[in-house]
């Protein structure tokens, strides 16, 4: 188990970018826009919180992939690659204390 996973849905959500497939609920998504995108990030984001609090591990571990694939959607809408979010992880991780 690695994070190629995240890299093959990156791949994925940016091939339904750019060749659209009818009735995939991706391209719904960038057919609806920025604003769809992020009102399911902040759903999503809410699903993750009460998932947290009632520290149920599989639903967290379930809402928890819903948030990543809505993440990489937007992503992918934005133009970003998911090299650059990692690479911005190491920087922290390199300017991170010894706490």
């Amino acid at each position: 188990m690695s994070l190629e996973i995240l890299k093959e849905l990156y791949e994925v959500v940016s091939d339904r970018k750019r060749n659209p497939v009818e009735g995939s609920y991706t391209c719904k998504l960038f057919e609806e826009g920025l604003d769809k995108i992020l009102k399911k990030i902040g759903e999503e984001s809410v699903e993750v919180i009460l998932a947290g609090r009632k520290q149920e591990r599989e639903e967290i571990i379930y809402e928890v992939a819903d948030l990543l694939y809505h993440v990489v959607v937007l992503l992918v809408y934005a133009g970003i690659g998911l090299e650059e979010v990692m690479e911005e992880l190491e920087r922290r991780r390199g300017k991170r204390s010894d706490h």
